[in-house]
């Protein structure tokens, strides 16, 4: 069984060579798949992306048996074709060659240095492919003291700030700072790396040359403390976690209603004023204290304590409710369960299920991008650990006996 599709999607003409695993740089190698590119995934024979192992939980076949297949892989590498290669062997490495002459991407998170020394570098892939678009994602990108250190996603949460400023206030219960509840580094250092490979491709369709990036997941989470940033730089005060409540602008956070959390998610002075007449208070809105977002900011624990004393008092649905209909954001805390049962979620098809080469269907989360005139490609599901290596090497051209040499020599 195989998970070739028909090319369709705005990407249906470029090839991608991803020899990276983990999450960041195959993330946007998945961005890419989604847009229809084929995108051909090299794994280490027997073991394959270190993220295949990263469970429980894992994939159950038609028999209810647990597979090799973990969630967190099936969360990163739908769309893809898998071939096994040994890149420590001259065989192996004449296969990645092969495919860098038939790619327009190269997708690799190798640490600084590690693939020149088996010439599959920037460098050397160039030579034999001038167009070749050759992204680089590391921790701490190829230059600097830190360049030859391995970094995951919480170590770079840490180091670029953003736990300073995500969790309860110290002196709160459960204050101290905390890491984002999924992999944020890791997923907008993807998605950065799919806008600069595509950059780099729209470039070489003027120029004809290809290009060389260097992404660094420090970089982007430093670019990522956006206002956080701004606002220590404009006015040299050092940010600070304040739990759920927004530094600039006033009032959103968590409010209890009687029955359970509320999300309050208060943008201007206008929808403050409609969330005054909707609690019978609109006299608030005048009060110079609230009027603008500013003095809102200001006071904003003088008015957070009366719109917690009025939340309280309050059912959540009929408040979500009145709120909604008056055109203040406002709304429950869902679940993970919950989300893909949000009516506005289901109507939107981000849940789909694929068949997957054990039997069963596989639930794979949608991309949230849409397309008039040219369509996404239809999701197939993550491939097995070398699903495709036949397939691939013969399309470079290789016969079905040496194929059969390579696999008995171990290179795939």
């Amino acid at each position: 069984m195989t998970n070739a599709k028909v090319a369709s999607g705005p990407l249906s003409h470029l090839r991608v060579l991803d020899l990276s695993r983990i999450l960041a740089a195959p993330w946007a190698g998945q961005i890419l798949a989604d847009l229809g590119a084929t995108v051909t995934k090299v794994e280490r024979p027997g073991a394959g992306d270190d993220t295949r192992s990263w469970g429980p939980p894992f994939l159950k076949d038609a028999e209810g048996n647990e597979t090799k297949e973990a969630g967190y892989y099936l969360a990163v590498n739908r769309g893809k074709r898998s071939i096994t290669v040994s890149l420590d062997t001259p065989e192996g490495q004449q296969i990645v060659r092969d495919l860098a002459l038939q790619s327009d991407i190269v997708l690799e998170n190798y640490k600084a240095g590690t693939l020149a020394r088996y010439g599959l570098d920037e460098a050397s892939l160039r030579k034999l492919n001038p167009r070749l678009i050759y992204c680089s994602v590391t921790g701490f990108g190829q230059t600097g003291p830190r360049r030859d250190q391995p970094a995951y996603d919480f170590l770079i949460q840490a180091m670029g700030g953003l736990m300073s400023v995500t969790g309860e206030r110290d002196g709160q219960p459960g204050g101290g700072p905390q890491k984002v509840g999924v992999p944020i580094v890791d997923l907008m250092t993807g998605m950065y790396t799919a806008v600069a490979v595509l950059a780099a491709v729209a470039r070489r369709d003027q120029s004809g040359v290809g290009d060389s990036i260097d992404i660094a997941m420090l970089d982007v989470q430093v670019a990522t403390l956006a206002n956080q940033a701004m606002n220590y730089l404009v006015s040299g005060k050092v940010p600070q976690r304040n739990g759920n409540a927004h530094p600039n602008i006033q009032p959103q956070d968590v409010y209890a209603c009687a029955d359970g959390d509320a999300i309050l998610v208060v943008g201007n002075d206008g929808q403050f004023a409609k969330l005054c007449a909707v609690l019978g208070h609109a006299e608030w809105a005048e009060d110079e204290r609230f009027a603008t977002n500013a003095q809102r900011v200001r006071n904003i624990q003088i008015l957070s304590a009366m719109l917690r004393h009025e939340f309280a008092q309050r059912p959540r649905a009929d408040l979500i409710a009145a709120l909604d209909g008056a055109g203040v954001p406002c709304g429950a805390i869902n679940s993970v369960p919950e989300v893909f049962e949000d009516p506005q979620v289901k109507a939107r098809g981000m849940l789909k299920y694929v068949p997957h080469p054990c039997g069963v269907q596989v639930p794979q989360v949608s991309s949230p991008m849409r397309f008039a005139h040219t369509p996404l490609q239809d999701l197939a599901a993550p491939p097995l650990l070398g699903q495709h290596s036949r397939q691939v090497l013969e399309e470079l051209g290789y016969s079905a006996e040496r194929i059969d040499q390579l696999q008995a020599a171990g290179v795939l």
